[in-house]
């Protein structure tokens, strides 16, 4: 696959390192999660890229070619800060504005505010829009030089969950035009339903960088329940299919071996050839927010 975007040891230091020697290839047509709590090094990840933050060291490629340039920025759609859009003039007014500083024609307008739901409310004042129209219009505005790729830093911050699903549901649409996102975030369930792609960082260390089905491709783990607990815990241990057993409340939970593969159905027997009869058991997946809480933790 094209690769839209490499870096190299990229590191940053203030009074402390804030970004520390990360490397990471974005793939064209994909959505990319830059994820992390907040002070990871995410925006300024983002700022070295866009050359708006000088580098310590390290070095990045957009389309083949070093750093970022003017030419490069015009393929490049991104949304950083909060929207600075004037209050009073309609949203098609200030995407002119937008259009006239990009270079951008006039006829992008009406099919940039299609794309975020906005063509009909484009005469209105953008004082009277909610932040999610805020944040929808912003998105336009990223998209009117019609970009390779969008930056987008925590697009969903500050919304409630209608707003949520709207921009979700853009950012598919938008991807689905072949563009490449690459969205910061804090937010591991929006990162797992939109993004293909994540980069996970932990105090300006990238302690993951892959597909997001492979971080989540585990064979999870089964909860369990029986009348008496203590011999259900003993019998797991001895089966040796788990790395790890546990009483959590009334339940049991044993996660699998990355190579155990075991079906409920054969746990069950191979339970009730011992005694053991189970009034609850479940086999569940690891979700991302479970995996990367595994990835911090054993990165400390």
């Amino acid at each position: 696959m094209e690769k839209i975007l490499s870096v190299r040891n990229l590191t940053k230091k203030f009074k402390r390192i804030v970004v520390n020697n990360i490397s990471f290839d974005v793939e064209k047509g994909n959505v990319y999660g830059l994820l992390g709590p907040n002070g990871s090094g995410k925006s300024t990840t983002f700022g070295m890229l866009l050359s708006t933050i000088n580098p310590t060291d390290g070095e990045w490629y957009w389309f083949g070619k070093k750093g970022t340039d003017p030419d490069t920025l015009k393929r490049i759609g991104a949304i950083i800060e909060q929207p600075n859009f004037y209050p009073y003039l309609s949203a098609e007014t200030n995407l002119k504005i937008v259009a006239e500083i990009k270079g951008a024609p006039y006829q992008r307008i009406d099919e940039v505010l299609e794309t975020v739901g906005l063509l009909a409310r484009k005469k209105d004042a953008f004082k009277t829009y909610s932040l999610g129209m805020k944040q929808r219009l912003a998105i336009a505005s990223a998209m009117l030089n019609n970009p390779d790729v969008m930056i987008l830093d925590e697009p969903t911050n500050g919304l409630d969950p209608e707003g949520i699903i709207q921009i979700r549901e853009i950012i598919s649409n938008i991807a689905k035009k072949g563009i490449t996102i690459i969205i910061a975030s804090h937010l591991l369930d929006e990162i797992e339903k939109i993004c293909s792609h994540v980069i996970v960082l932990k105090e300006g260390n990238s302690i993951y960088c892959g597909r997001v089905d492979e971080i989540t491709a585990n064979n999870g783990y089964f909860e369990l329940k029986a009348d008496n607990n203590i011999p259900l815990l003993s019998m797991l241990e001895e089966l040796q299919w788990f790395t790890s057993v546990k009483q959590d409340g009334e339940l049991v939970k044993a996660k699998l071996r990355d190579d155990a593969s075991v079906s409920a159905s054969l746990l069950n027997q191979k339970l009730a050839e011992k005694g053991i009869y189970l009034s609850h058991l479940t086999k569940k997946k690891m979700s991302l927010e479970s995996q990367f809480l595994e990835l911090v933790k054993n990165t400390k």
